[in-house]
């Protein structure tokens, strides 16, 4: 049996430089008709900082929707430049956040976050031989933090649900499986 969604119409509802909200008119395999909306969101990045010494670098971001701050990898787009390239991106967001640069920065893995309703890739890199400087933070990143923990911490984090970003999870899981930590 043919799995595809058929799209009959397609609309879009919202629109800002973050995101674009679209409702579809479309036939399921078998012939029923409903709607199916989903939102498009501009490529970002994952930035996995890797010291000598195994320790890894997380940033603690207050999170809107979910109204807490929460710790994660280093992670955004340049939705004024969505064309970017991956790599300065990271190096961008790397600096931005946390102070760190890169000596050596490893793509490992492309993604897509909630899948379901969202199309949102994103690519994995692990950073190292990093030196330290002074976060870059914007306007809106002031009150983010950043702290070095042990994988063995950040493990316990994520099974106590300090950490749940499924982004950082999923980066963890990627280079755990790769055997790059």
């Amino acid at each position: 049996m043919d799995d595809t969604i058929t799209t009959l119409r397609s609309r879009e509802i919202y629109r800002n430089r973050w995101m674009v909200l679209h409702e579809d008119d479309v036939r399921f395999p078998g012939g029923h008709e409903g709607i199916y909306g989903w939102v498009t969101k501009p490529h970002f990045v994952v930035v996995v900082p890797l010291f000598p010494d195994g320790t890894l670098e997380l940033v603690r971001v207050y999170r809107y929707p979910l109204g807490r701050s929460l710790w994660e990898f280093p992670q955004g787009a340049w939705e004024t430049e969505p064309g970017a390239d991956p790599v300065e991106v990271a190096h961008g967001e790397l600096r931005e956040e946390t102070g760190l640069t890169a000596g050596t920065l490893e793509k490992t893995a492309d993604m897509h976050a909630a899948y379901g309703f969202v199309d949102h890739p994103f690519t994995v890199f692990l950073a190292t031989d990093l030196t330290r400087g002074a976060p870059q933070r914007e306007a809106t990143e002031l009150a983010m933090t950043s702290a070095r923990f042990t994988l063995d911490q950040i493990v316990q984090m994520i099974a106590e649900g300090e950490i749940t970003d499924a982004q950082t999870i999923a980066a963890l899981g990627h280079l755990r499986l790769t055997g790059r930590l």
